[in-house]
């Protein structure tokens, strides 16, 4: 079993899921992942500022992708982060799962106020029948790959460092909502959708691909900010798949950023932002060629 947050499943939590993946197989055992949600930093600084990287679902598709035979997803609670680390695994590692090894990275902390570590992990394993190991950084260019190293990528607008260290683009996922339909004013069509508990990357233009409902992948342009050129001001991912017709609406859409175009711009009137968003289909059909 492998314990974490795992938010983004970077290279690093890949290493970590894998190695429990691995001796599972080896014991001809089930491979779990322990997970929780919300994450544990939503618990303790409600007023923070969106971060999330991927949503549980996201998470759960990518577990069950890296070989993992089922995810037990604990609620993370005022009552479960007050357990002491002897409580965490006695109650719930040893008497509701019973594990053969789990498996952490070796700066996992567990139990009220981060008083457990990952030595402290595999000491009280021993006393209660199993094994714990902790798996070392994945270095990446001299550093740990980490989600602030991903987080600090996507806010910087490079969304190819990111997909670097995630193995995969960073999409953001939800329902297409209804918008003003300014879009089709100017012949450029959007889904819109909500960034919810997402990072909030550049604000800007970037190069984007989809995957529809259906599991279509369809190339778009897409602005992520708040529409500096309307009033009032909306914080959206707006996206215009190029060769695409249909209606969207209430589906499901999964935006993968794939290259940084611009920023946000105002113009002076909507035929000059008309001209940009044709030069911005242009840039971004080379940028997903």
């Amino acid at each position: 079993m492998a314990i974490g947050n795992f938010d983004g499943v970077h290279l690093g939590h890949q290493a970590v899921i894998g190695r429990a993946v691995a001796a599972a197989r080896a014991r001809r055992a089930a491979a779990l992942v322990l997970t929780f949600d919300p994450h544990p930093s939503r618990l303790f600084r409600p007023d923070a500022e969106p971060f999330a990287l991927t949503t549980l679902d996201q998470r759960l598709r990518l577990f069950a992708g890296l070989g993992v035979d089922a995810t037990m997803v604990l609620p993370f609670t005022p009552s479960l982060a007050a357990l002491a680390p002897e409580a965490f695994v006695a109650e719930i590692l040893a008497a509701r799962l019973a594990p053969h090894l789990v498996v952490t990275g070796d700066d996992f902390t567990f139990g009220r106020g981060r008083s457990g570590s990952a030595a402290l992990l595999a000491e009280l394993g021993r006393a209660h029948g199993f094994a714990a190991e902790a798996v070392a950084p994945v270095l990446d260019r001299g550093a740990p790959v980490s989600s602030t190293r991903i987080r600090n990528a996507l806010r910087a607008g490079d969304p190819a460092e990111a997909a670097r260290l995630l193995t995969r683009p960073f999409a953001i996922e939800g329902e297409v909502v209804h918008g003003d339909k300014r879009g089709r004013v100017i012949g450029a069509p959007t889904a819109n959708m909500d960034l919810g508990p997402y990072l909030r990357p550049r604000f800007g233009v970037y190069a984007v691909r989809a995957r529809l409902a259906d599991g279509r992948l369809a190339d778009g342009v897409a602005n992520l900010g708040i529409r500096p050129m309307f009033t009032p001001p909306r914080l959206l991912l707006e996206t215009w798949l190029l060769d695409f017709e249909g209606d969207l609406y209430g589906q499901t859409l999964s935006v993968e950023l794939i290259a940084f175009l611009r920023e946000e711009m105002r113009f002076c009137d909507l035929e000059a932002l008309k001209a940009q968003i044709a030069r911005d289909a242009q840039a971004a059909r080379a940028a997903l060629g």
